[in-house]
């Protein structure tokens, strides 16, 4: 059965508009900070100053997303400037959140004095499941999807959203449902690890190896990515350089 989005907008408030997009963020960021500090006191330490510097890292990461995609969107942005500051209909970049807040992470733990590994497992644990969420707002803003497609799951993109090489095709490939699924399935590979008292750091990097796989997958399908390297999508050469981060640390992790 074909699936199709109800549209951008969930309601309005005084005639200003709330999108799905930005209350499934605040869900996911909501899911994913108390995921964090639960991890954290279970697995870890009972005391947790998660949540004293986590309005920061919301702040960062966000920030970090959003300029990541106005980069690689730079073309647009520098026609459209002020479209920058408009986030209430998406344009965040996992992979910008991924580096600023593992660059932030680093910066707290020397602030609090506590280990950057312990944070950076337990953080990069419940960004996964936080993605799982998340993705299903590019589902409401009938983005991220993939090539046309004849499949029982397929997805119906609105004219206006259609790439105007796919113009007269009508179904897609939901590749932000199968990215929130395979999100989902690292969450629980990340989460049984914890449970198997996997060392300090092993978490973490398992978390870039297999959302890189992920995304490397998904990447191949999506027909809306707007820069390329050598001829590669620019989120598959960032997933490689992950990739290769998570593989090299888990090594040293290890050792």
């Amino acid at each position: 059965m074909p699936i199709s989005s109800p549209g951008e907008i969930a309601f309005n408030i005084f005639g200003f508009p709330v999108y799905y997009y930005g209350i499934i963020l605040a869900v996911a960021i909501f899911v994913g900070v108390y995921t964090a500090d639960f991890l954290y006191k279970k697995y870890y330490d009972r005391v947790s100053y998660i949540f004293d510097f986590t309005p920061y890292m919301i702040i960062l990461g966000i920030l970090g997303a959003r300029l990541y995609y106005c980069a690689v969107n730079y073309s647009y942005y520098v026609a459209h400037p002020f479209e920058i500051f408009n986030i209430r209909q998406g344009g965040l970049s996992i992979h910008g959140m991924i580096i600023v807040g593992i660059i932030s992470l680093y910066v707290f733990s020397k602030i609090y004095k506590i280990s950057f590994l312990k944070l950076a497992d337990v953080f990069l644990c419940a960004t996964a499941l936080a993605q799982s969420i998340g993705r299903w707002g590019n589902f409401f803003n009938s983005e991220a999807f993939g090539i046309p497609t004849n499949l029982p799951w397929k997805l119906f993109i609105p004219l206006s959203h259609r790439p105007l090489e796919y113009i007269n095709f009508e179904y897609f490939h939901p590749t932000f449902l199968y990215e929130s699924i395979l999100d989902f399935c690292i969450f629980l590979v990340l989460l049984f690890m914890f449970k198997k008292g996997a060392r300090e750091g092993c978490i973490a990097c398992s978390y870039l190896i297999l959302y890189a796989c992920v995304r490397i997958f998904v990447e191949h399908l999506r027909v809306d990515s707007v820069m390329d390297i050598a001829g590669f999508p620019v989120a598959q050469v960032v997933s490689v350089i992950l990739l290769i981060v998570g593989i090299v640390g888990l090594i040293r992790c290890k050792n």
